[in-house]
């Protein structure tokens, strides 16, 4: 009977209630329980349990999961937790099901976000290591260099995030615009890159991921088409949901979490 049992992180996901990253927030915020007991971090469930989240008990209902492509406007923040930013993405939406943002760009930013209730597609199309590409056009305060498009593609050592961006395609589109599609996914990547070279992003617009492309009004979201959703399935086909560590080259910790100081002390040679 073993093989019934599911982690409750897993479950929250794949009935669409929220990514399991949102569900460990909820299980360490104590607001889960399992037949009227909060769980610990990790806890099984099987079937015929119930699950509930602040009091509420949470089932699959859904006929089928939603996948949409939405127009972020500037100052709309993506975020699910609508009781502590008024600007979230979820009541701008006001979509009738629970859905949630696949990643994130930051407020001052525009363009192109996926939403869904499926969790488990969240992970697969997010992680680094799975190399899916984010293209986005930046314009930012003053001529753009030869140099300067070079060192973007080549890789920045991040000091505050102690990590070193991977290698990425940048084009220089206009005196004070360039295109640059990434693999990665860190916090405010390009505007620190370019603040690294001593640049300050003006506009910066996100027009397409993996294989699905801006194409709605600012505001508005579309459902993706059986076609564009058949093609990403296809792509996300060998993409793992779980880490892989990749070391940095400069700083020695990995590429999407920090290294633990390794406290052990070497052994002494005996003479």
């Amino acid at each position: 009977m073993s093989e019934e049992l599911k982690r409750i992180n897993k479950y929250l996901s794949e009935i669409g209630y929220c990514s399991r990253r949102e569900a460990d927030k909820l299980i360490d915020a104590g607001r889960v329980t399992i037949n009227g007991s909060v769980p610990e971090m990790g806890t099984k469930i099987a079937p015929g349990d119930v699950v509930c989240v602040d009091g509420n008990e949470v089932k699959n209902t859904k006929e089928s999961f939603v996948y949409l492509a939405f127009n972020k406007p500037v100052g709309i923040v993506c975020t699910t937790d609508t009781s502590v930013e008024k600007d979230n993405i979820i009541d701008y939406l006001n979509y009738p099901k629970r859905i949630f943002p696949i990643g994130r760009l930051d407020k001052p930013s525009e363009g192109l976000i996926l939403l869904t209730d499926d969790g488990d597609i969240v992970n697969k199309i997010l992680r680094a290591s799975n190399n899916h590409e984010k293209e986005y056009i930046v314009s930012v305060d003053k001529p753009i260099s030869q140099t300067f498009i070079e060192r973007m593609a080549g890789g920045i050592y991040l000091e505050d995030l102690k990590k070193t961006t991977n290698k990425c395609k940048v084009e220089k589109l206009s005196t004070y615009e360039f295109k640059i599609i990434l693999t990665q996914g860190l916090n405010r990547q390009i505007r620190r890159m370019c603040a690294y070279l001593n640049y300050e992003v003006q506009t910066l617009k996100r027009v397409r991921i993996m294989n699905i492309k801006l194409d709605t009004p600012v505001g508005e979201y579309r459902e993706l088409t059986k076609e564009e959703f058949a093609e990403l399935n296809k792509l996300i086909s060998t993409s793992t949901k779980v880490f892989k560590p990749k070391t940095d080259r400069r700083s020695g910790t990995t590429s999407e979490r920090p290294q633990q100081n390794d406290k052990r002390q070497p052994k002494r040679r005996k003479r």
